[in-house]
């Protein structure tokens, strides 16, 4: 604290009226204290002695924001509101000229204030925000301290990126949130910052390139260098992918293993010799070494655990899309070409094929052995078994299983952020969304049609945290940040989405879409965290009944997995139950769906407005408005999902057939070896 003696001089202000510099100048001098008379030099603004100015002379002192109009203090180098940039008149331009209101030109511009105010933007800027508890954490912090949720992967900055492809890998959302803690209400766009470790991934290449190591004259390290630019030149982004996972393994970095994984590349891939020289770490890396044998010789036994799961599930299973990849790039091509977008207020896209992916009847006429293997290929047993016995979620009718032959089945999925997408192109055309087709369309027609999916998205959150006895309301700015949120995932590969982008879908597919999953969030000990939300039923109902199909998709939901439920066919067989395959002229097949649970519950409609919730009965009747629904001998209220497989898809049948195929040239080998061990007994 200063213990100077008051000064006797008069306390100078600066004169609004004052026009020239020499004259604004004088306001920065210190008036001549006892004993002295030069100024005082402080780099601090905090400890600067502040001079007292008149209410007048401040306001009409202040600048006017362009964007918001809001009259901002003179040293302000942004706008308090906005934080707009402040707009600076050209020397050449006159207040008279730029049409507005003369005012004092201000001096010139605190070097303190304006340090410390693009201090505190670098700062904000360089933040991250937890995804789980949205605490902005500092740039340095791998995991976030207050729940230790893992650092985004689009914010860990491929170490091994090139500078072009670094800047696509740019998370959307932090995009997003960067432009709101920079740019505000702005309109104006601004370029991104530069994520933090960009200018170290660019070290990381000079150290490469450099290496301590490499002696030789000057032409040979020339040589090693143009080498070097030629192996990254060739490099795609798969493979900065895997060498990053590399090199997470290394440092105990899980998310860039899941970034890896979640690329749906192949987590058994090598290291070659080039891959080995650029990343330049001996004592790590060797040719040959795979991910596991990383996690095996640095003792990562949790990455170590995943990673031996991935490899066996990818060694082991066999789906159709697999086995016939030239189809499956023209079911793709098929898919691309039938999405439209809407004319009119509504742009929703939407697909103009009905298509529904079965199992086909021909697997019974297989040997058992030959089924089992099938069945161990082309099903998730583990999800099969948790939706089944762990919990009754599935097949818990016998009447339904059984005598109607609507039984469900699990088939295998990636386990990536795109699982929800993958598991709906798997129920309809039986492959995954490799090449993000169906994202896209989500992404556009959330964009497209925000106003309608937000209203509709808004009134719903609101009625279930009250239903919840949640007594709070959010301002309109949190609503806004949330939906911002929900846009941000629908527009990153790999990120996991939520019940909007399910209700979205539901409008593309244009047919309902029953989810049937666990209630509860549990952790890997078992233990209860919370409500999944996920179960019910989403229906199209920002579209007309009339443009929309009756027959639903079924998907299963386990612990933040999306799986797609099909049945097999049962064409050719006896009329077995009531209704099923009356229609076998057209080759019809029809699976009961269950619209409750196993407590005889009605499943949740999700995303309803006021008008459209009511009790029960009302629910029900939307129900039956929206889907084909019928009530069967045991009073089962079901919906009946209808697929045809002469008006299925062409190259979906080939596909199956092709993929069926291999099951049925294996069946000799087993029927000569049983014949053989028959003909051993016989000579007994």
């Amino acid at each position: 604290m200063c213990r100077a003696p008051r000064p006797t001089g008069t306390i100078i202000t600066e004169d609004p009226t004052r026009g020239s510099s020499s004259d604004l100048n004088q306001v920065w001098d210190t008036p001549s204290i006892e004993g002295g008379s030069s100024p005082l030099i402080c780099p601090d603004s905090s400890a600067r002695p502040r001079v007292k100015s008149s209410y007048n002379s401040e306001s009409t002192s202040k600048w006017s924001c362009h964007m918001c109009t809001y009259l901002n203090w003179p040293r302000a180098i942004r706008c308090t509101q906005c934080l707009s940039q402040r707009r600076t008149r050209s020397p050449t331009e006159s207040p008279q000229s730029s049409g507005c209101i003369s005012r004092p030109v201000q001096a010139s511009q605190d070097p303190c204030e304006e340090y410390n105010d693009r201090n505190r933007l670098n700062t904000k800027a360089l933040h991250w925000t937890c995804t789980a508890c949205t605490y902005e954490n500092c740039p340095k912090s791998r995991k976030c301290v207050v729940c230790d949720y893992p650092r985004p992967n689009n914010l860990e900055a491929i170490e091994f990126t090139e500078p072009e492809e670094a800047s696509s890998l740019i998370n959307e959302q932090d995009r997003a949130r960067w432009r709101s803690s920079v740019g505000g209400g702005n309109s104006q766009r601004r370029s991104p910052p530069v994520p933090k470790r960009e200018s170290a991934m660019k070290m990381d290449f000079q150290r490469i390139e450099l290496a301590p190591g490499a002696v030789g004259s000057k032409e040979e390290l020339e040589v090693d260098f143009k080498r070097l630019k030629q192996i990254k030149n060739r490099m795609k982004r798969s493979d900065w992918l895997f060498l990053n996972a590399c090199v997470g393994v290394v440092e105990g970095d899980l998310a860039a293993v899941e970034a890896y994984k979640s690329s749906g590349s192949d987590i058994a891939r090598q290291l070659v010799s080039d891959e080995v020289r650029l990343l330049n770490r001996p004592s790590a890396f060797d040719v040959g070494y795979t991910l596991v044998h990383l996690a095996i010789r640095f003792q990562r036994q949790d990455m170590l655990a995943i990673l031996l799961t991935e490899v066996s599930q990818q060694a082991a299973k066999c789906i159709p899309a697999m086995v016939c990849p030239e189809l499956t790039e023209q079911i793709r091509r098929e898919i691309a070409a039938s999405l439209h977008q809407r004319k009119g207020d509504f742009a929703c896209y939407f697909l103009t094929d009905l298509v529904t992916f079965t199992l086909p009847a021909d697997i019974e006429d297989l040997p058992p052995s030959v089924q089992e293997k099938l069945f161990d290929e082309v099903l998730d047993r583990d999800v099969q078994k948790e939706l089944e016995e762990e919990s009754p979620i599935i097949n818990w009718s016998l009447e339904l299983g059984s005598r109607l032959d609507s039984r469900l089945y699990a088939l295998w999925n990636r386990t990536a952020g795109d699982c929800l997408l993958d598991s709906v192109l798997q129920a309809t055309w039986g492959i995954y969304d490799k090449d993000s087709v169906l994202r896209k369309a989500l992404h556009d027609s959330l964009h497209d049609c925000s106003h309608w999916f937000y209203t509709r998205w808004k009134e719903w959150e609101s009625w279930y945290s009250q239903s919840f006895g949640l007594h709070f309301s959010l301002r309109e700015e949190q609503w806004q940040e949330d939906w911002a949120f929900i846009l941000s995932l629908a527009s990153q590969p790999g990120a996991s989405l939520e019940q909007t982008h399910i209700f979205v879908l539901a409008h593309i597919l244009r047919r309902p879409i029953i989810v049937y999953g666990v209630k509860y969030y549990k952790s890997f000990r078992g233990e209860t965290l919370g409500y999944t939300r996920f179960q019910g039923v989403y229906l199209p109902l920002l579209w007309e009944q009339s443009f929309c199909w009756k027959s639903p998709i079924a998907l299963g939901y386990t612990r933040g997995h999306f799986s797609a439920l099909v049945a097999m066919e049962n064409v050719g067989y006896d009329n077995r139950g009531a209704g099923a395959n009356l229609n076998t002229d057209d080759d019809v097949n029809i699976t009961f769906l269950p619209l409750v649970d196993s407590e005889r519950k009605l499943l949740h409609i999700h995303f309803l407005s006021a008008h459209e919730i009511g009790n029960e009965d009302q629910q029900e009747k939307l129900l039956r408005d929206w889907l084909d629904c019928c009530v069967t001998e045991g009073g089962v209220l079901v919906a009946q999902q209808r697929s045809s497989r002469r008006r299925n898809h062409p190259l979906v049948t080939q596909m199956v057939e092709k993929w069926l195929d291999r099951y049925r040239q294996i069946r000799p080998c087993t029927s000569l070896s049983d014949g053989e061990e028959d003909e051993e007994e016989d000579d007994e």
